[in-house]
């Protein structure tokens, strides 16, 4: 039997039914967390979440509640280094990685250890980070999904007016001179001095307090800046996906939704991933920041509105 696993639970944001979580093994060996949720009746398929940056699988609860809405069983998951999932780094709080290729190992592992309990059709879901990963494990080959949603993926970083070549080289130099576990210039280890105000993540407010009120309910699924050795990640990711020719083999519909007001990607570069997929389609949300899936209702319904056009033809309503 699987060895049960920890969910944070608040008034504001209880567990949702049927649901449990469990620890697995990562590709390395590496102690993960992954949870899984099954509606009342049969389910129509899965769906595997893939969350962002810093993000536990707590802050999915509604997305979860979404997606058992629709008939569907439900895999999320805490990628390495944030969450519960095991940590690269003494302090929980930086944001590290070592490259893409472990990544996509825990999420092959992640597939292989639940795939005999999600019955198929498989469908991905992905949000900015999480949206890379799972582009990047479509484009080296992962042929198990029927389809694909992307909810503002890390396709190409927002660099904030710095020169995208000298920016990456930095990165580059500094995760290889000693300084890969190092924050980032200007950067924080501290989640909980952010801020509504100055987030700009979602124009939604009760959103973002209900997720600050999990991360203060039990820290240790907060995670705080990014380190070098992350940044450096994330350059290499966006740069493989815009050279690799495994892109255009990606033969299942893929939706990706950008945020017309995001500060953290490049909706430009989202656009031209999709336009290299065969069966791929961007949409835009106007008037939303970089968290579609907690911004406000009517940004969220636009979402809610791709999501079915692309799952409905592989993965009928009963």
């Amino acid at each position: 039997m699987p060895e049960r696993a920890p969910l944070v639970s608040i008034p504001e944001a209880p567990v949702p039914d049927h649901g449990t979580a469990e620890w697995f093994v990562g590709a390395d060996g590496a102690t993960l967390r992954a949870a899984s949720f099954f509606p009342a009746g049969k389910p129509r398929g899965s769906v595997i979440v893939s969350p962002g940056r810093s993000e536990p699988i707590e802050k999915y609860y509604e997305v979860v509640e979404d997606l058992l809405n629709r008939g569907f069983a439900v895999l999320v998951h805490d990628w390495r280094g944030q969450g519960l999932s095991a940590r690269a780094l003494p302090d929980r709080l930086k944001g590290h990685a070592q490259g893409f290729k472990p990544f996509l190992a825990d999420y092959t592992a992640l597939l292989n250890t639940f795939e005999d309990r999600l019955p198929k059709p498989w469908i991905a879901l992905g949000h900015s980070m999480g949206g890379c990963l799972t582009t990047l494990a479509l484009a080296h080959g992962e042929n198990r999904f029927s389809a694909c949603v992307l909810s503002a993926p890390m396709l190409g970083l927002n660099t904030g007016g710095r020169p995208t070549r000298a920016a990456r080289a930095l990165a580059w130099i500094m995760a290889r001179a000693g300084f890969a576990g190092d924050y980032t210039l200007g950067d924080r280890g501290d989640p909980f001095a952010d801020s509504f105000a100055t987030d700009a993540l979602t124009h939604d407010r009760a959103r973002y307090e209900r997720y600050r009120a999990q991360l203060l309910s039990n820290r240790d699924i907060a995670l705080g800046g990014a380190t070098w050795g992350w940044v450096d990640f994330a350059f290499s990711a966006c740069a493989w996906l815009r050279r690799a020719s495994g892109v255009e083999a990606i033969s299942i519909p893929v939706t990706i939704v950008g945020a017309a007001e995001d500060t953290r990607v490049l909706n430009a570069d989202l656009r031209a991933i999709a336009s290299r997929i065969p069966k791929g389609r961007y949409l835009e949300v106007a008037g939303a920041f970089h968290e579609i899936l907690i911004e406000i209702d009517d940004h969220r319904a636009r979402f809610w509105k791709a999501f079915d056009e692309t799952v409905d033809a592989v993965a009928p309503r009963a």
